[in-house]
């Protein structure tokens, strides 16, 4: 659960700083109006593939932990269906 909740905090992190940039970045090129659609299109983009490139130790300690997990439900199905096979 704890690289679940560091990946979503630094997701969000990211796009609120990408958000920030966009928004200054337009109000300096356009004698300070922005628009607001726009400004989040932008920063979802660029978050996106920052995240790719930036995020990817903590992406796969969230993929390590979900695939140990399943892997131990899994095992634990089969211990009982061949617990029930033997009864």
């Amino acid at each position: 659960m704890k690289e679940f909740v560091v990946y979503t905090v630094m997701r969000i992190v990211l796009f609120l700083a990408s958000f920030g940039i966009v928004v200054g970045i337009m109000a300096l090129a356009f004698d300070g109006r922005y628009n607001l659609f726009w400004s989040v299109v932008l920063a979802f983009l660029i978050s996106g593939i920052a995240s790719y490139f930036v995020l990817n130790r903590q992406r796969e300690a969230f993929a390590q932990r979900v695939e140990s997990r399943a892997a131990k439900a899994s095992a634990a199905f089969e211990e009982r269906k061949a617990r029930e096979d033997r009864d």
